[in-house]
């Protein structure tokens, strides 16, 4: 738990900015090569919007491109998980299936922001299929959250995590649309 809040803590300094997918600043320069990766991504106006707001992404390559779009997702899966270890501190005593769901996804979460990591590495010793296969795990892990609430038929499923869902999906997405151009 402590090594959780302290890479929440951590990536809240370094991408302050990407945690709910509001860019705040914009680089000028060459956006060619972004805009190019960004037509092989799903999303691609996610894509390069987050790309903008990075000061190294106009000097970097497409694996530099990748690298940052999966620590914008690294630091939504952290987030996400703080968030709903916040949840889990502020939800009554007396409801333990609540708390049992918020905690299962709390982990699902992390699990995806380390799934991330994964494919850093892998993608460091251009092990592509691996990386992406970790993508595709870390795309998966608010599935298995969604379904948590889901074997609970009084649980509601809140707004505001179905929203975080989405943002880390979309930007899984966009990940696994690059490594696809790098694998060519």
């Amino acid at each position: 738990m402590r090594s959780t809040i302290f890479t929440f803590l951590l990536l809240s300094l370094v991408f302050p900015h990407y945690m709910f997918h509001q860019p705040l600043i914009f680089v000028n320069g060459d956006m060619k090569l972004i805009q190019e990766t960004c037509k092989n991504t799903k999303y691609y106006d996610l894509c390069v919007s987050s790309l903008k707001t990075n000061a190294t992404s106009t000097k970097t390559d497409t694996k530099g491109l990748a690298l940052i779009m999966i620590g914008v997702g690294m630091a939504n899966a952290t987030a996400t998980s703080s968030y709903l270890s916040s949840q889990l501190l502020s939800t009554a005593p007396n409801d333990p299936t609540m708390k049992k769901v918020l905690r299962e996804c709390a982990d699902k979460y992390g699990y995806a922001a380390n799934a991330l990591q994964d494919s850093v590495q892998d993608l460091a010793t251009e092990s592509y299929d691996y990386a992406y296969m970790h993508v595709m795990g870390a795309s998966d892990y608010p599935n298995a959250c969604h379904n948590a609430f889901r074997r609970y038929p009084g649980l509601a499923y809140p707004s505001e995590l179905a929203r975080r869902e989405d943002g880390l999906k979309h930007i899984c997405d966009v990940v696994l649309g690059m490594i696809d151009h790098l694998g060519l």
